[in-house]
């Protein structure tokens, strides 16, 4: 089975609030404020982030748009963007998930949304990378999930059939658009529940 894995919330983690309210606790004193700020930030990674994403602005570029668009002072916003990469660290059990699944014979691939700095420093940072057979960067193809085409960017990059290929993503509607292009697809929830679902299948 050819196994593609999501990287934010999957592969890495990512907790946007608790992020947030480390970096500006002056804007997000408490859980609400802190949900509030995520979602006027990063716009549901649509709006500015969006285009960061398809690799369409630079960061400077994004900085001054969100700062613009919010209110935020310029000093906190690039503060925010130059921390996401180090935030984005790996998470131990789906690594290790994704290792028994290589040992098992299964090829692993990796389809994200992800900007060009960040894709670049999660490459050049993380070795067990190398573990995966190929990968597509949203920024590196100019395409974005849930977009229809860049899981065709995919299929074809990768060379593999949507029948023979399991997408494992932690949003639900990159895993929608998945499922519609015939590919099999699994809801990540947790890594426990992720291991659960392909002892179901039979990959571990």
């Amino acid at each position: 089975m050819n196994i593609v894995f999501d990287f934010g919330g999957v592969l890495f983690r990512w907790r946007p609030h608790e992020f947030m309210a480390r970096l500006l606790p002056h804007r997000a004193p408490d859980e609400a404020a802190a949900h509030a700020l995520v979602a006027e930030f990063f716009e549901s990674y649509e709006g500015d982030w969006g285009e960061f994403d398809r690799g369409m602005i630079s960061a400077p570029h994004l900085a001054r748009r969100i700062a613009r668009r919010t209110g935020i002072a310029l000093a906190d916003v690039h503060r925010v963007i130059d921390a996401v990469p180090v935030e984005l660290q790996p998470v131990p059990e789906t690594v290790a998930l994704a290792t028994r699944l290589r040992d098992r014979g299964h090829r692993l691939f990796f389809l994200s949304n992800m900007p060009a700095p960040y894709a670049d420093h999660l490459e050049a940072t993380h070795e067990f990378l190398a573990a995966f057979d190929d990968g597509v960067f949203s920024s590196r193809v100019k395409l974005v999930k849930p977009d229809a085409a860049i899981f065709r960017e995919a299929a074809r990059r990768f060379r593999v059939e949507p029948t023979d290929t399991l997408f494992i993503d932690d949003h639900a509607p990159n895993i929608a658009t998945a499922r519609s292009l015939g590919w099999h697809a699994l809801h990540f929830l947790s890594p426990e529940g992720c291991e659960a679902d392909l002892c179901e299948r039979g990959l571990v």
